[in-house]
């Protein structure tokens, strides 16, 4: 008797805690501030978060057609293509395409965005941001794969473009150098009748540097990397020569540093030629780059300290104004 009284008991006051739980657990939800709330908010904005940003990469999604110029209807496909897009539309085609308008008559296929950007920051092949720059003020990369250049400040992707590199016979080469000297206007040394506008000398002894020349949408030079004219009269202010010691015989403080990299694929297919099948086939990822730019860190960030050294003493000696 007294254990049946007492089972009933028991039960009678479990009855009561799970009732008094549930109650509880509806309050907790209704009422505003407390813990549950804020957790299902949190949730809720979460979700909320990841829906706009999904939202704006599918907006900002750049996809392409292929535009082919048949041999035999060359001229007629390319007075559509005049016709069709402006002189700045034109421009950004075929800057993708690794061609300048004197060379564009070279097109036999041309990728073509379905949205215009005139920076070109939209359709970059190189990462926005690499964390393993953010103490390089500046460095200038060149890809061979892909025959473009990207300007990285403090790992900040500023700038990219097309370019075109050494042909197979006479590759530029590969690894760190730094900007040496600069020349608005040079005379190549292998032929005298070539004008090098904008030119930023890179290797002094090979006399490897940048400048505007043609871009024919394949790697085409005696070593050097052409460019754009705008791009080329960008890099031509923004890259940072190098500090001679007094007479000049010697180097006291290297200019910005520069990396050429990677391998072409001699007499294959042009990547992007083929960005309507996949968008991202020139694309470089973080991974990679990094493997790129750690063997050179080391010595980038040696040369950037001396650099701020002797600039920083330059100009304590310089009078004041």
């Amino acid at each position: 008797m007294f254990e049946s009284s007492t089972r009933k008991f028991f039960n009678i006051s479990l009855a009561l805690f799970m009732l008094s739980a549930a109650v509880q657990c509806k309050k907790d939800q209704s009422v505003p501030g407390s813990s549950v709330d804020v957790i299902k908010n949190d949730s809720l904005a979460k979700v909320k978060e990841d829906s706009l940003i999904q939202d704006s990469i599918e907006k900002n999604r750049v996809t392409y057609r292929t535009l082919i110029f048949p041999k035999n209807k060359k001229d007629s496909t390319m007075a559509a293509f005049n016709k069709e897009f402006s002189n700045d539309e034109q421009h950004i085609i075929l800057a993708l395409n690794r061609l300048d308008t004197k060379n564009k008559w070279r097109a036999d296929t041309l990728s073509i965005p379905d949205k215009f950007d005139t920076t070109l920051i939209s359709y970059s092949p190189f990462p926005l941001q690499l964390s393993t720059l953010e103490k390089v003020k500046k460095i200038a990369m060149f890809s061979y794969p892909i025959q473009a250049y990207a300007l990285y400040e403090n790992g900040k992707l500023i700038k990219w473009g097309p370019t075109s590199l050494g042909k197979k016979a006479a590759q530029t080469k590969r690894g760190l150098m730094f900007a040496n000297w600069k020349k608005e206007l040079a005379i190549s040394t292998v032929d005298s009748d070539w004008k090098l506008p904008y030119n930023v000398n890179i290797h002094n002894t090979l006399g490897i540097g940048w400048h505007e020349y043609d871009l024919p949408g394949y790697p085409a030079s005696h070593s050097c990397l052409r460019l754009l004219h705008d791009d080329a009269k960008y890099l031509y202010s923004w890259a940072d020569q190098w500090v001679l010691n007094k007479g000049g015989a010697t180097v006291k403080a290297n200019g910005t540093p520069v990396i050429v990299f990677g391998d072409y694929n001699w007499g294959g297919k042009k990547p992007w030629k083929y960005l309507e099948s996949d968008p991202k086939l020139t694309d470089i990822s973080v991974k990679e780059m990094d493997s790129i730019i750690q063997p050179f860190l080391a010595k980038i960030l040696e040369e950037q300290e001396n650099r701020d050294k002797v600039v920083a003493e330059k100009d304590s000696t310089q009078p004041a104004t």
